[in-house]
């Protein structure tokens, strides 16, 4: 699985859980909201990882093999982001996430316009229940791609789940639907808008124009 920084679970477990929690939102008393799970692309479905405060699942095994056959070629070419992007992704999968972050820190020390792994770093902040420390490094990830929708998108999960921030959430959602409405990360910020604006209609922040 490539976590390509995809917070968001299947579509039905995402949007439920954010109709669940902007409805119970508007309670007098919060609950703390079970934030979406990280999932690889739609194209390879996988079982959803537990999210902080969720409940937790058992993690797939770390394939301990190749992470020692990359590390040996990560020791044989430390220039070469390649094996420790490879070696972030398989701590990643077995739910490792602070071991996932020091090797896509590396990997970004040799390559470091690279959005996808700034994101993925920023999802496993985010795991690792530092959600001020995800969105900081989503910031880096759109000084490198002001476009990239995956970051968008889950700076939007961040901003809702982590922070409680529906604000702040709508507003990157509406960038990912207005860069690119008929992607998947289109069609699952505009659910999610359409959840949220369901249970909030006068909720502001409308409309905020793509980054440049």
């Amino acid at each position: 699985m490539k976590p390509e920084s995809l917070v968001y679970a299947a579509a039905g477990t995402l949007f439920g859980v954010i109709v669940g929690w902007i409805l119970g939102a508007q309670q007098a008393t919060m609950r703390a909201p079970a934030a979406p799970a990280a999932v690889a692309a739609a194209s390879q479905p996988q079982p959803a990882s537990p999210a902080p405060g969720g409940q937790s699942q058992q993690p797939p095994q770390l394939d301990a093999a190749a992470v020692q056959q990359l590390m040996k070629e990560a020791a044989a070419a430390p220039s070469s982001p390649a094996p420790k992007i490879a070696l972030g992704n398989l701590y990643f999968d077995a739910e490792r996430y602070p071991e996932a972050a020091q090797w896509y820190q590396d990997a970004l020390r040799g390559d470091p316009r690279n959005a996808d792994v700034s994101t993925d770093l920023g999802v496993s902040y985010y795991y690792m229940n530092q959600p001020d420390k995800a969105l900081a490094q989503f910031d880096e990830s759109l000084k490198i791609d002001p476009k990239h929708i995956k970051t968008l998108l889950n700076l939007g999960i961040v901003r809702a789940f982590g922070k409680q921030d529906l604000t702040g959430a709508a507003q990157a959602w509406e960038q990912v639907v207005a860069l690119s409405p008929s992607s998947p990360e289109g069609q699952q910020a505009k659910r999610a808008l359409d959840a949220m604006k369901g249970a909030h209609p006068n909720l502001a922040g409308g409309q905020t124009p793509p980054a440049s």
